[in-house]
């Protein structure tokens, strides 16, 4: 029974999915159909727990910033449980005016060969566990991992940054244009 001055969020674990919380610590562990990901949570005044089919996320006496770390935790844990069972899926789009754009991967970097002309590839770090597929103007991102999916498409981003030029003039690109699971 939760007190009056508690913070508690509780995660419903669909069926599939398990998770496990190592002993003494909030080392969280969830595995589910396309795969497994693990995650510590370094507070230790923060409790994550497994209590039947749910994950409790829980702060006795919490203040303000303590509050905002729990939601953060819980928002964590569902978004793991998440990947593991449909998996995360960012959709980005090549915009170009003049010079057309040619996008390649190479081993863990991803290439956006005549950026503006440009003679040397610009190029972007992919996370690992990130799957790229390229098709004409268009990019797809997959994986288990929402940090590492978002991360490698914001790295997509900010390689195609247009610098020292009038960005209301050139708005040549690559941009996210879906998120989701």
């Amino acid at each position: 029974m939760p007190s009056v001055a508690e913070t508690v969020y509780k995660i419903p674990v669909p069926a599939g999915v398990t998770v496990t919380i190592k002993p003494n610590s909030n080392h969280t562990i969830v595995k589910g159909p396309k795969g497994s990901l693990e995650r510590p949570f370094r507070s230790t005044t923060v409790k994550v727990q497994l209590h039947g089919n749910e994950v409790l996320v829980r702060k006795e006496l919490p203040r303000k910033k303590e509050k905002a770390v729990v939601g953060t935790y819980a928002s964590h844990i569902q978004n793991m449980i998440v990947g593991v069972s449909k998996g995360w899926t960012y959709t980005m789009k090549a915009v170009f005016n003049h010079f057309p754009i040619k996008m390649t991967i190479h081993g863990d970097e991803f290439h956006v060969e005549n950026f503006l002309g440009e003679r040397a590839p610009r190029t972007a770090k992919i996370a690992p566990g990130v799957k790229i597929t390229v098709k004409g103007a268009d990019v797809t991102l997959e994986g288990i991992d929402l940090a590492s999916v978002s991360q490698t498409a914001a790295n997509i981003e900010n390689c195609t940054k247009i610098r020292n030029k009038d960005i209301r003039v050139f708005q040549d690109g690559v941009y996210i244009t879906k998120k989701g699971e």
